[in-house]
Parts: structure tokens; sequence; C-alpha cells
């Protein structure tokens, strides 16, 4: 494969030929007027002569001279003007995952380059940022993944060196492997939907946002009941546009985060208004406003151990922000005034095809 010429290289030629052009151009003008031709009677008979030719010779070593030094002159200019390129691309090459925050510097006069370097500092700047959330991220996940483990091989230990164990209580054993082994299921499904989330909507589709918080609030029904928490919901028909599967995600962690996060007694309000919103209401204990927005962060609790998973993972209303970012829905959240979160997230409203839910029921 022929390799291409480099843009300094083409350059220079491009500035070499428009210069050899205009060199043309004016030695043709020029050449008119400096073209003589005498007719001439002698003993040969008439004859005519010309200096068109040593004017063609002038011209030649003329265009030629001109041309060379336009391509010199081209490629000291050229390579003046990329030099700033030059500096960029040596910092490119400098930085690796470790070193993302020396910003590329180049000379104040080079205005357009100085914008690209700034945009380039932007870039790096958030590329940081994800490098750095996405290694607290395995981190994180890699300490609740080993938590559960480190307790299913105890139990195990226990139970082989033993040696007056029982079939109750090898019977017990297993049961407690097997809840353990839920909770590291119910993990990998949250991890599985937290990383579909942070992906952007590839297919937009038409859906109606209050027929699936009737279904979340139907599904957490028996739940609350359990602990006595009344769920009431007020539901207007919400058409908007979206992935239905991510935003089911969504207001289902949003419904288990009100319903697990609550108190005995308690109350949970679900509605949606025509304009795309979904309003999500709990009481519980109260949580203060400096810490909601590490609410959103993967694996953060208000207040729990870490080794306590007997209220989640902390990968709910991480679901739901990533979730929410996905469709470039505003999400909002703020202490309510009996305790708990009042959250609300603004989808974009549809327009077109028929809505694909059921109709829900206000109760």
């Amino acid at each position: 494969m022929r390799p291409r010429r480099r843009l300094r290289t083409r350059l220079a030629f491009l500035h070499g030929g428009l210069a050899f052009a205009g060199g043309v151009l004016l030695l043709a003008f020029l050449d008119v007027p400096l073209l003589v031709a005498s007719h001439t009677t002698g003993p040969g008979g008439d004859r005519s002569t010309s200096n068109l030719g040593e004017v063609l010779r002038y011209d030649a070593v003329a265009l030629v001279a001109i041309a060379g030094l336009s391509g010199v002159v081209g490629w000291l200019i050229a390579g003046r003007a990329l030099r700033p390129l030059a500096v960029l691309t040596a910092s490119a090459r400098g930085m690796s995952a470790d070193n993302l925050t020396a910003a590329p510097r180049v000379p104040a006069v080079y205005r357009e380059f100085d914008e690209l370097a700034g945009t380039l500092d932007g870039l790096l700047y958030r590329l940081h940022g994800a490098l750095t959330a996405q290694r607290l991220f395995v981190a994180n996940a890699s300490h609740e993944l080993r938590t559960p483990l480190t307790v299913q091989r105890t139990l195990l230990q226990l139970a082989v060196a033993d040696p007056g164990a029982t079939a109750e209580t090898l019977r017990g054993a297993c049961h407690e492997l097997l809840d353990l082994g839920r909770q590291q299921e119910h993990l990998l499904d949250a991890l599985l939907t937290l990383a579909g989330g942070y992906r952007p909507v590839e297919r937009w589709e038409r859906f109606d946002l209050a027929g699936l918080a009737h279904r979340a609030a139907l599904d957490q029904r028996a739940a609350a009941e359990q602990r006595g928490i009344r769920v009431s919901t007020e539901l207007e028909p919400a058409a908007v546009a979206g992935d239905p599967a991510l935003a089911a995600s969504l207001v289902t962690n949003l419904v288990d985060n009100a319903v697990r996060h609550n108190v005995s007694g308690g109350r949970v309000e679900i509605a949606t208004t025509a304009s795309g919103r979904l309003a999500v209401r709990n009481t519980g204990r109260p949580v203060p406003p400096g810490e909601i927005g590490r609410l959103f962060q993967p694996f953060q609790r208000l207040g729990a151990d870490r080794t306590d998973q007997t209220d989640g993972h902390g990968l709910g209303l991480a679901i739901v922000a990533a979730i929410a970012h996905a469709h470039r829905a505003p999400l909002t959240a703020h202490p309510g005034p009996d305790g708990g979160l009042q959250i609300t997230v603004d989808f974009p409203p549809a327009h077109g095809e028929a809505v694909v839910d059921d109709e829900p029921a206000s109760t």
C-alpha cells in the first residue's frame, strides 16, 4: 500500500503549485508586449525573425525558480503552522491510564489550536473521572462479592470440622448457604441491570409510564403489607419515550427502595402525570440533605455497615440514576417532611405510535 504524504509535504507542494500557476499567468501577460517580430529582405529572400524562443527560456528559468522558492517557503510556513499539532501529539503519547491530568498546552497565539487543546483537556478530565469511577466500582463490587463468599467458606469449614455434626445441623448450614447464594444472585442481577443502565438508549419506543408504576406497586404490595406500609397510587396516563425494559427497572427499583427503607406503619406514594413525570415519596429515617447525592452512587447506604446486606446492596438508587441519565430524564431528590425521600424523574414525552402498555387503575 502506498504511504500517504505528510500534511506538511502536501501543503508545501500546494504552495509551490499555486505560485507556479500564478507565475504562468503573470508571465503570459508580461510576455505579450516583450515579443518582437521583424520582417527582413535579403539575398535569400523574405525572412521573419522573433525573440519568442529567448523569452520562453527566461520564462522557464523564472517559473522553476519561483516554484522551488515557493515550495521551500511553503514548507517552512507549514512547519510553523503545524508546530502546535506536534506538541499535542507528544502530550498525547506521554499519557496513560494513570496520567490523564497533564493538560496539553500550546502557545496562546495559536488560538484555534488553543481551543482544541482546551477541548482535549476537558475530554481527558471526563475520561479520568470515568476511569476513577470504574476502578472504585470494581473495588466495591469485589468487596460485595467477597463478603458472602467468605461467610460461605466459614460455614463449610465449621460444618466439616464439627465432629458432632448431625443431619439437622448440616441441613441448617445448607439453608444458610442457599440464602447467601440468593443474595449473590440478586447482586449479580443488580450489577447487570446497572451496566445496562449506563448504556445509551439505542431504540426509543413509546410506552405508558403509569402502567409500569401500577405493576411495580402491585409487585411490592405484599412486602409492604407485611410491614404495615400503605402504598397509594395516583396515576395519570403518561405516554413517554425510551426503553420500556430499562424504565420498568427504574420504576421497580424506586418503589422497592421506598418500601425497603421505610418504617413500620409508614407509607409510599406513587404518582405519574401526563407530562411524563414519575414521583415516588416514602416515609422512613431522616435523610440529611448532604447525603442524598452519595446515595445515588453504587454500593452506598445510609448509615449501614457494608457487611450488613439486609437492606440491600446499595445499588437501587444507582440503577435509577444510570437509567434516568440514559433516557436524558432529569432526576431530583429531596428529603421528605416525615423522613425518607421524595424522588421525581421527568421522562421525555412521546409522539407517534400507540402506547405499548396497560391502562392502570388508581388506588
